[in-house]
C-alpha cells in the first residue's frame, strides 16, 4: 500500500513510518520540523517539508495513497492556555487541511492520532464511551478534530478511526523541549547533574506507553475492519504512578540523589489521568509488552548515545502573565 504519515520527521510518525517501510509498503509523509528532527526521517520515505496546514500542498502529497495517518500536532497541552492561536491553528486547521485533502483524493481510510487530552476530568481510568470534557485549548482542539474527521468521512463514505495515545515514550521522543514531555526532561536534566523541576506538589498521576507497544495498534488498525469508525485507547492501564514516583525511577536509574525543584502548578492540569485498555485488548489484541522501567532504561539509552542538550524555547508564548510558569518565561529549564 502507499501510505501517508504527517508528522514523520517526529517522533511517533517517524517509528510508525519506519515500520511500515519494513512490512514493504511505500511511506509519504511531512513534517513543518516544528518539533520533528530530519534525522528521523527514514531513508526509505518520500519527505516533504511542509505544513499540514496548507491544503494544496497536502492536495498534492496525499495523491495516490490508500492510507493517511495523522500523527502530525503541536502536542503541548500546558503550553496551549499560553499559546491558543499556534496550538489550536495547528490542531484543528491542519487536521482539517488534511482530512479535506485526502478525501478529495479518495484515500480508503484515516487513521486520527488524537490525545487523552479529550477526556479531561472525567473519572478515571478514562473510557471512549465518556463525554469529553477537555480543560485546554490543546483537548478541545483534538475534540473538534475528530468531531470535524466523523463528519466529513461519514459524509463523504471514508473509512476511518481515532486513536488515543496516550503519554508516549521512548527513543527518539525530543528531549530539549522545555514546553512538553516530562519523562524526557527529567533524562535530560538530570544526565547534566541537574534536579528535575516538578510543578505543582507532584502528586498528578499519569500511566506511560513505551512506543512499540502503540506501533501494534497504529499497524492494525490499517486493516482491521472491527475499528471502523471506533475511538480506541492505546496504551497501558498498569503502573498507574505520580510523578515524584516518576522522578524517583529515574533518578534511581542515573543512580542521582533526588532533590527536585517544585514550582506553582501550572493552570488547567488534569489531576489524574489515566485510560482503560479493555476496548483495545478486545479489538486489538493489545498487551503491554514493555515495562515502565524497561522504556525510560530505553530512553536514558537513547538520549546518552545523543548527548544531553540544552532546551531550545523555540515557540512563542503568546500570553505572558502571572500565571504563566516561571519555567517558560525565565526560561529556567
Amino acid at each position: 500500500m502507499k501510505i501517508f504519515v504527517s508528522g514523520i520527521a517526529g517522533f511517533l510518525g517517524s517509528h510508525l513510518a519506519d515500520a511500515f517501510i519494513k512490512d514493504g509498503h511505500h511511506v509519504v509523509g511531512c513534517d513543518s520540523l516544528i518539533g520533528g528532527e530530519l534525522s528521523n526521517v527514514p531513508a526509505e520515505a518520500e519527505f516533504y517539508q511542509y505544513d499540514c496546514c496548507y491544503r494544496n500542498s497536502m492536495l498534492k502529497i496525499t495523491k495516490g495513497c490508500d492510507l493517511v495517518y495523522h500523527t502530525a500536532a503541536t502536542a503541548y497541552e500546558g503550553l496551549s492556555v499560553f499559546s491558543p492561536h499556534l496550538i489550536t491553528n495547528n490542531i484543528v486547521t491542519g487536521s482539517v487541511s488534511l482530512f479535506s485533502a485526502a478525501i478529495e483524493n479518495k484515500v480508503k481510510r484515516i487513521v486520527f492520532c488524537s490525545s487523552m487530552a479529550r477526556y479531561g476530568t472525567n473519572k478515571v481510568p478514562f473510557r471512549e464511551d465518556y463525554i469529553p470534557k477537555p480543560q485546554d485549548p490543546y483537548g478541545i482542539a483534538k475534540v473538534a478534530a475528530e468531531d470535524i474527521l466523523k463528519n466529513l468521512c461519514e459524509v463523504h463514505n471514508v473509512e476511518y478511526v481515532i486513536a488515543v495515545p496516550h503519554n508516549i515514550i521512548g527513543p527518539r521522543q525530543k528531549y530539549d523541549d522545555p514546553y512538553r514531555n516530562v519523562a524526557s526532561i527529567m533524562i535530560n536534566l538530570m544526565i547534566q547533574n541537574r534536579q528535575p523541576i516538578i510543578y505543582g506538589d507532584g502528586k498528578q498521576k499519569r500511566c506511560f506507553s513505551y512506543v512499540d507497544d502503540d506501533l501494534f495498534c497504529l499497524k492494525e488498525m490499517a486493516t482491521s475492519k472491527k475499528v471502523l469508525g471506533q475511538t480506541i485507547n492505546i496504551g497501558p492501564d498498569e503502573e498507574f504512578i505520580t510523578i515524584n514516583e516518576l522522578a524517583e525511577k529515574i533518578a534511581n536509574q542515573l543512580k542521582v540523589n533526588l532533590n527536585p525543584r517544585y514550582m506553582r502548578g501550572r493552570p488547567q492540569e488534569v489531576l489524574e489521568a489515566t485510560c482503560s485498555a479493555e476496548k483495545a485488548r478486545k479489538l486489538l489484541n493489545y498487551k503491554t509488552k514493555t515495562s515502565l522501567d524497561d522504556g525510560i532504561s530505553k530512553m536514558i539509552e537513547y538520549i546518552k548515545s545523543k548527548g544531553p542538550k540544552k532546551f531550545r524555547y523555540h515557540l512563542d508564548i503568546e500570553i505572558i502573565n502571572s500565571k504563566t510558569p516561571d519555567t517558560w518565561k525565565k526560561k529556567i529549564f
